[in-house]
């Protein structure tokens, strides 16, 4: 492959984020691409401030392992970089000073995420305190606009107070923060494109809701290249999509008529990692105009690698993760309770201990990810294992004196996901 290692931006182009916690990811996933992702560009350098404070990572750290782990595999052709989840201006400078191009801001912090739930009374008290902070209502309300799919948007006064309330204060976070991001890439004399989040809310993303956030970033300049609604049904970490597949392409096929009506731009799936029943439909119902991410799958294809050298040490995370689970699950959208695992014994058979806590493929139908609940408790609970001082670095060693293992692994299970996304395409 032709190209520049140098990351860059990627633009309408389909393409998926690796997310890599280890930092010794790379080549699988770079293995992956090269044998299923024909049309599809990668993010291997993708992690959110989040992350890397959980594993005492800097963003130099994540962009030097995802450009040597890329150069080791051979890739060399274009490649993007995701700083995601990013809140602040100095999350931004620290980001941008390690060469990420494609700056993911997350107003979450500013979303009233109770204002689906207030009453008309608690909603006229909101929308006072915030109607100040929004200028556009005058912009939406009393009208209907048809999307070129024919599905019609009612912007109703109660609809329209309503997503004030709710993305008011967000939609003012967002265009601040990307105006900070074009500033300093004026300075840096870089490109660079922007995703906006608003998946991490109790309730989906409403069309209205959609259409208002995304009409005003863009019409306030912001140079959106994708965004993330939280759409309908169950996007728990660790296991395939929960709901109807059906009424989820439904909906996508709506939300896509809207990006492509407003932008266009790239709807992007957040929490991707294992939702390979409903791949298809994203591809299929946005023609390619989509980005994935996915991050702790990954983390668990490496356990998985401790699973099979080292079943001691697994053992070993597998009781520090479960004495932790409830702690660390706080900030994660999951159902798994200590109960749907088995504890991990001295006596605990291996290949038991690895069914139960990452599943196996063997066990899972053809176009269907992997389910087994305790996959979330080892999911969540990466942090506290990583930065374990004992355990943390003895994971790492693991899996570096297993790396062709780790590539294998990784190139397996992301060639699932490629294939999938490619089946809609």
């Amino acid at each position: 492959m032709s190209g520049s290692s140098k990351p860059t931006t990627l633009g309408l182009k389909a393409s998926f984020g690796f997310g890599d916690r280890l930092g010794l990811a790379t080549p699988g996933h770079a293995a992956a691409l090269k044998r299923c992702g024909s049309g599809i560009l990668p993010m291997f350098a993708q992690q959110s401030i989040r992350e890397m404070g959980r594993t005492n990572r800097t963003p130099q750290q994540v962009m030097a392992d995802a450009l040597a782990g890329a150069q080791q595999a051979g890739y060399a052709g274009i490649q993007g970089a995701d700083a995601d989840h990013l809140k602040t201006p100095a999350d931004v400078d620290r980001t941008a000073d390690a060469g990420f191009v494609f700056f993911t801001i997350d107003p979450s912090g500013d979303v009233d995420a109770q204002a689906d739930d207030y009453n008309s009374d608690q909603l006229a008290e909101k929308f006072k305190a915030i109607a100040g902070q929004v200028s556009w209502l005058s912009q939406y309300e009393m009208k209907k606009i048809k999307l070129a799919n024919g599905t019609t948007i009612d912007f109703s006064p109660p609809v329209c107070r309503r997503a004030a309330v709710k993305y008011g204060r967000a939609i003012n976070m967002a265009t601040a923060l990307a105006k900070h991001i074009e500033q300093v890439h004026k300075k840096l004399g870089r490109d660079f494109e922007i995703e906006l989040s608003v998946d991490e809310t109790p309730r989906p993303t409403t069309l209205a809701e959609h259409y208002i956030i995304a009409d005003q970033c863009v019409r306030s300049g912001m140079k959106l290249v994708s965004l993330a609604p939280r759409f309908i049904g169950e996007f728990e970490k660790g296991v395939d999509y929960k709901g109807s597949v059906a009424k989820l392409e439904k909906s996508l096929a709506d939300h896509a008529a809207i990006a492509k009506q407003l932008g266009p731009y790239k709807l992007s799936l957040h929490s991707g990692s294992d939702k390979l029943s409903i791949y298809p439909a994203l591809a299929r119902t946005t023609k390619g105009l989509f980005h994935v991410k996915t991050a702790g799958t990954s983390y668990l294809e490496a356990l998985r690698v401790v699973a099979q050298v080292d079943a001691r040490l697994f053992r070993d995370v597998v009781t520090l993760s479960r004495s932790r689970y409830e702690t660390d699950r706080a900030t994660y959208h999951v159902s798994a309770t200590l109960q749907s695992a088995p504890p991990a014994e001295a006596n605990s058979d291996p290949k038991a201990m690895e069914k139960a806590y990452l599943g196996l493929w063997k066990d899972v139908p053809k176009g269907k990810g992997l389910s087994d609940p305790g996959r979330q408790i080892v999911h969540t609970t990466f942090g506290s294992v990583l930065c374990d001082p004992k355990l943390g670095p003895q994971v790492k060693q693991c899996v570096k004196e297993n790396q062709a293992l780790y590539t294998q692994i990784l190139d397996e299970h992301f060639g699932k996901h490629l294939d999938a996304l490619k089946a809609g395409l």
